[in-house]
């Protein structure tokens, strides 16, 4: 197509300022893509979290409070619950399964969750996806620890590795349970969930490693390791449980028996509402960054106008001469505008490419501290709709300065001095 390639010839001989304005509308295009994916990712890894369970019960807190730290475990615990209004909650003739939660310690900036064997055989993430392992198996000993993936990869563990585990959460903790090790003996395979950057042990052992810590910190008569296996190492409290309904119709009256428990304060909340909830919260925040995404949009596309109408009143002689040569008014026109497409297309694949790399560069940093997997998928519906009225505001924003040359006369041209 001969407007096409003298297009291509006319954008070359300025190439200096047509790469800029690719540029520019490469980096708008990544943005507004990166906004639109990490919007539906972070929705995405939050919903697939938690599958199959139809009540987390903790203390009284909030929902959101209690969602964040028993499920992804981002907020602090304030508050337990008793061990014996658990045993009552979970020996219920409508209650199918438990799973208890015991939160507070960390190895190397990476959470501790003590649990049981029923957390293995009944949690499910994503569309009721079962835990597995890719390689090991369950704790059977006391100071036996299940890794997840992320734990295990990112600190190079294997089976056998020694652990030791710190107390509190923080990254670097100078209060260590060094006299009671623990050994690596399952590796979970890869969920792109919370359970990813968890390290797993038994209720039992987080009654042991704190046994002599009743102060927060280590008694100089703490009890060996030994010692702490002949004890009963029932907990007295947990932070939180999953709870599995016989049937789901019973949820209803199971979470307003748990809300209205007399003997002590608790909460019980269903998953999918407290999610709806949590979006809710963020949804100002959400909408706020799509439109900041916009507007960078807007900007580059006024540049490329910019750059365009500049170059215009440098090119009226070459419009003049294409049009004394035989060129139509229509020819002019169509050149301009197949200068904003090649100009729009260009920056959108650029943009394109430049998404793909940022959230490559970003995607370790977002599983580790946000819990958000960001996978390297083909653009979605929703991105190839926002990538196409992206080009399309582009040929719009063309028109202007195509209408502008369409307009000016070969005379015009031709006395404007060389």
């Amino acid at each position: 197509m001969p407007t096409f390639r003298l297009a291509l010839q006319s954008l070359w001989n300025r190439r200096v300022a047509a790469a800029l304005t690719i540029c520019a509308i490469a980096i708008s295009v990544a943005l507004v893509l990166s906004v639109q994916r990490l919007r539906t990712g972070a929705r995405e890894s939050f919903s697939n979290t938690i599958s199959g369970t139809d009540l987390i019960v903790g203390a009284r807190t909030g929902p959101l409070n209690l969602l964040l730290y028993s499920v992804f475990h981002l907020d602090e615990v304030t508050t337990e619950v008793s061990w014996e209004s658990y045993r009552k909650i979970a020996k219920h003739p409508d209650v199918a399964w438990t799973i208890p939660l015991s939160l507070g310690d960390a190895h190397r900036g990476y959470r501790v969750l003590g649990t049981s064997e029923a957390y293995f055989r009944y949690f499910r993430f994503g569309s009721s996806r079962p835990l597995t392992f890719s390689t090991g198996a369950v704790f059977h000993d006391l100071y036996d620890a299940v890794l997840g993936a992320d734990v295990a990869s990112n600190l190079h563990y294997q089976l056998g590795s020694v652990i030791i585990l710190s107390h509190g959460l923080g990254e670097v903790s100078f209060t260590q349970h060094k006299d009671k090790p623990f050994r690596a003996v399952g590796i979970l395979a890869k969920t792109g969930t919370p359970v990813d950057r968890t390290v797993h042990v038994s209720l039992q052992a987080i009654t042991a490693i704190h046994d002599g810590w009743e102060t927060g910190r280590r008694s100089t008569e703490a009890p060996p390791s030994a010692s702490t296996r002949e004890q009963d190492l029932t907990p007295m409290r947990i932070t939180a449980f999953l709870v599995g309904m016989r049937s789901r119709v019973m949820a209803f009256t199971m979470q307003r028996a748990i809300n209205e428990y007399d003997r002590e304060a608790l909460l019980a909340i269903m998953p999918g509402v407290a999610l709806d909830q949590l979006w809710q919260l963020v949804g100002v925040a959400d909408t706020a960054l799509m439109i900041v995404a916009a507007f960078v949009v807007i900007a580059g596309l006024l540049g490329m106008l910019t750059a365009i109408l500049t170059s215009l009143n440098e090119r009226r002689r070459e419009m003049a001469i294409l049009r004394s040569v035989g060129a139509r008014p229509a020819h002019v026109f169509g050149l301009l505008m197949f200068e904003a497409g090649i100009l729009a297309a260009t920056g959108a694949v650029a943009g394109i490419a430049l998404m793909y790399l940022g959230l490559l560069a970003a995607r370790p940093l977002l599983e580790q501290r946000y819990g958000v997997f960001i996978p390297a998928q083909p653009l979605s519906e929703t991105e190839a709709l926002i990538l196409g009225v992206v080009i399309v505001a582009a040929l719009l924003t063309g028109s202007f300065p195509a209408w502008r040359a369409y307009r000016n006369s070969v005379s015009d041209g031709l006395l404007v001095r060389a």
